[in-house]
């Protein structure tokens, strides 16, 4: 490392002497990247006698105290990288050298360095957790990761929910997105991920979007000069349960990245494509009551998904010298997903009053709806250290989106299903453009201060055009049908400012900062309706204090207030045909949710692994709600509307720990009640519903020798309430063996995904909605007992940082 040098940061270091105490202050940073080390640890020794502890911040910076002498030090440690002993001379010199720390990653050509990374550490502002522990998550996507975290749970329609809300920030490698976290998620390797950070109580230098909290994906990092190459391959086998359905499920599926990095140059790229089918069957039943009379039309048959997606992805960045950098990077890829909704209907008619039924009448429902999905995106960053002492960053980010669908609806006679009786065909096509360019300045006040304050605006304009068209038996043509036909075009402008200070004060670090938005939304429609205008000035106070109680724990407490935005699927007035007995609509005056959140915790480390408690409270305005009412006497209106107010108090909390040298244990969980209480439908319906929700996830690791690994995770989700009924439990137990080669270069997977070996109980849900005048429930049965085998290689190199540039608004669309 010596001929490298000249590349290193200068750091700043002085030595002040008290009497007989030195106060020693400095930075802690990456010997090849220059980048600051946040939560380096930093002991003071005199007499080879341990003294003060403390933990670097986030730009690297301390302040420690020592008492002078001929034997006093410093030892500077941070994971994955050497320790390094620093002698403090008794006199005080008016220089010192430079002071780093250098990445323990080797050559495999050369020396392997053996040793695990700790399931679950801590930093100053989150908890990180370990992708590699997920042996579940090999071969899958980001969503196959996070759903072992202890807040988050994943359902059986692939919604994410974190703390009990779909409603949270994604950002990879500290980048926000504002797509939908599912299909962010969804478009990221799991072999790419390194750690997945988890930010419950963000600061005012974050974006306000996400009422839960924020996740940072960081992907896979090094420091080596050189070419790395990695890659990986999966093969699904064939179904042991495909519930008859019309075609047999395909799930395979490969990713490669490849790096150079040498001098100032870092450029990396890489390839994937995921085909990851799902058989399905879906049971339902549903009635309305209208004029004394009930409807039912219960129904059952597949559901079943065909999806795929790929992409590529292409990153470069030049280190001018120690205080510029530039960073640009493109991505492109697809996404396809076909649902298929074949249902047997057996629909009759009842006297509420007698009991006597009439009318029956069966009839087969073939729905297929496709969406697609072509991504474009290119970002730009430029960061510029003007000293020792301050820094400003500028990114700038485009997207296009070209988004498109179709939903083929075909009601046929049962059983001569060859007669049609209504046939509708609704394309769509929904385009995107969007922008955002932010700027962040960042100043060192001092030796306990710190002060940060940023600009951002974003801009993003969307131009759907709906079409359904229609066709009847006994007619030869399709005819639109005006009163589900429509065009709708959104612009949304977001200007954001916000100032930070973050301060220490011995054993205290805290934050106090404020965030101000001013956004406008307008939406314009096809049709005689009103275009409408919605400006909202919001204000995003945050709070954050940590108290090192000892070097091995401390308190934490904080509160900040975030925004769940609206999205155009959800302003859209006019209905779309989802189905046969359901139409979707939306509502252009709803409001988003705005969140308050408090938190007090407890971070605890222990002798082989750590633990954690926090205790929260959420208070939420205009809570979003997807809710039914009845259109005619067969068909719902599922319709998006505010829904007064919400509460939610939780308790979430994760052991991990060695409990023998070969077992590891990971336990988390999150328990809490929530509670919903207002109007819906424009103030007409009085809701009131509460219930307590708990999740737990786990996951036992046990190593054997020859490099074998056996791992046993599980996930699940409690009965849980909505605005107008319940979702059930849901459960996927996963077991996984992996072999890894002697050389570390190699290894080979199975994995047995949603475990179920007849008990009927792993990936199937069920969701009830009611109301005065409707009941509908539906079981949703997915594939269980899934059987994979993966294999991947590391040639040459530790995986390298993988910078994705990620969609900012089209995945939420999709």
């Amino acid at each position: 490392m010596k001929k490298y040098s000249s590349l290193l940061l200068v750091l700043g270091f002085y030595i002040q002497a008290t009497a007989q105490q030195l106060t020693v202050s400095g930075v802690v940073a990456d010997s090849t990247t220059h980048a600051p080390l946040e939560a380096a640890s930093v002991i003071a020794y005199h007499n080879r006698q341990a003294g003060t502890a403390v933990t670097a911040g986030k730009d690297g910076r301390f302040t420690i105290r020592i008492s002078s002498g001929e034997q006093a030090s410093l030892r500077v440690s941070h994971n994955g990288y050497r320790t390094r002993e620093i002698p403090i001379p008794s006199s005080v010199p008016p220089a010192m050298d430079t002071i780093y720390l250098q990445s323990m990653v080797t050559s495999l050509e050369a020396i392997v360095v053996r040793g695990k990374k700790p399931p679950v550490s801590f930093k100053v502002d989150r908890q990180v957790y370990h992708a590699g522990q997920f042996g579940n998550a090999a071969s899958g996507t980001g969503v196959d990761v996070i759903r072992n975290l202890p807040s988050v749970s994943v359902n059986a329609l692939g919604e994410i929910s974190f703390r009990g809300s779909s409603s949270f920030l994604v950002l990879i490698n500290g980048k926000p997105t504002q797509g939908d976290p599912a299909t962010v998620l969804s478009q990221l390797p799991a072999a790419a991920v390194e750690n997945i950070e988890v930010i419950t109580s963000p600061s005012a230098a974050y974006d306000a979007d996400g009422k839960a909290g924020i996740i940072n994906v960081v992907t896979k990092t090094g420091v080596e000069d050189g070419w790395m190459l990695q890659s990986s391959a999966m093969y699904g086998m064939p179904p042991v349960t495909n519930f008859d359905n019309a075609h047999q499920p395909q799930r395979f599926g490969a990713d490669i990245s490849a790096g150079y990095r040498k001098n100032k140059w870092d450029i990396s790229g890489g390839l994937n494509y995921l085909r990851n089918d799902i058989a399905g069957y879906r049971e339902g039943d549903v009635y309305t009551i209208r004029d004394g009379v009930k409807t039912a039309f219960p129904s059952n048959g597949e559901r079943s998904f065909n999806r795929y997606n790929y992409g590529g992805r292409f990153t470069a960045s030049y280190q001018a010298d120690a205080r510029n950098l530039i960073s640009a990077g493109f991505y492109m890829g697809k996404k396809f997903q076909s649902r298929e909704a074949d249902l047997l209907y057996n629909n009759y008619r009842q006297n509420v009053q007698t009991g006597a039924v009439f009318a029956p009448f069966t009839y087969y429902n073939a729905n297929t709806q496709e969406k697609e999905g072509l991504f474009s995106l290119a970002n730009l960053d430029y960061t510029h250290r003007f000293g020792k002492t301050s820094s400003i960053a500028v990114s700038v980010l485009y997207e296009h989106a070209g988004l498109s669908g179709n939903t083929y609806n075909r009601n046929l006679y049962y059983p001569n299903t060859s007669d049609t009786i209504q046939f509708t065909h609704n394309p769509n096509s929904n385009p995107l453009d969007a922008f955002r360019i932010k700027a962040d300045y960042t100043r060192k006040l001092g030796e306990r201060y710190t002060l940060q304050g940023g600009y951002q605006f974003r801009y993003d304009l969307q131009d759907g055009t709906f079409t359904y068209y229609t066709k009847i038996l006994g007619t030869p043509d399709y005819a639109i049908d005006p009163e589900f036909t429509s065009r709708v075009k959104t612009a949304n402008r977001i200007h954001a400012g916000y100032v930070q200070l973050n301060g220490q004060a011995r054993k205290l670090n805290y934050n106090l900062g404020a965030r101000l938005e001013y956004a406008e939304r307008d939406l314009n429609f096809s049709k005689d309706e009103t275009a409408q205008q919605l400006v909202l000035n919001n204000f995003f106070p945050s709070a954050q204090a940590r108290y090192t109680l000892t070097d091995r724990s401390l308190l934490k407490a904080g509160y900040n207030r975030r925004i769940k935005r609206t999205n155009n699927y959800e302003l859209n007035p006019f209905p779309e045909r989802e189905h046969s007995e359901t139409l979707e609509q939306g509502d252009p005056h709803l409001l988003p949710e705005l969140t308050g959140t408090y938190e007090l915790g407890w971070e605890q480390k222990l002798g082989g692994g750590s633990f954690f408690l926090t205790l929260y409270h959420q208070r939420i305005l205009n809570p979003i709600q997807r809710v039914n009412k009845v259109y005619n006497d067969s068909i719902l209106n599922r319709v998006f509307t505010n829904a007064g107010k919400a509460f939610q108090t939780g308790l979430e909390t994760n052991l991990s720990i060695a409990i023998t040298p070969w077992w590891q244990c990971v336990l988390g969980g999150n328990i809490y009640k929530y509670k919903i209480d207002g109007k819906i439908f424009n103030g007409t319906i009085p809701v009131s519903n509460s219930s307590w929700v708990y999740s737990v996830n786990t996951s036992q690791s046990v190593t054997l020798p020859a490099n074998w690994l056996l791992q046993l995770s599980v996930n699940y989700l409690s009965e849980r309430i909505t605005a107008q009924g319940e979702d059930s439990r849901f459960l996927t137990p996963h077991f996984t063996v992996k072999k890894t080669t002697k050389d570390k270069r190699w290894y080979f997977q199975l994995q047995w995904l949603n475990i179920d070996a007849g008990m009927k109980e792993s990936n199937r849900q069920r969701i009830t909605t009611y109301g005065s005048n409707f009941y509908t429930t539906t079981n949703y049965i997915y594939e269980p007992d899934q059987f994979q085998l993966s294999l991947g290689f590391n040639l040459s190199r530790r995986n390298r940082k993988i910078n994705l540039p990620q969609s900012e608004m089209g995945e939420k669309e999709f």
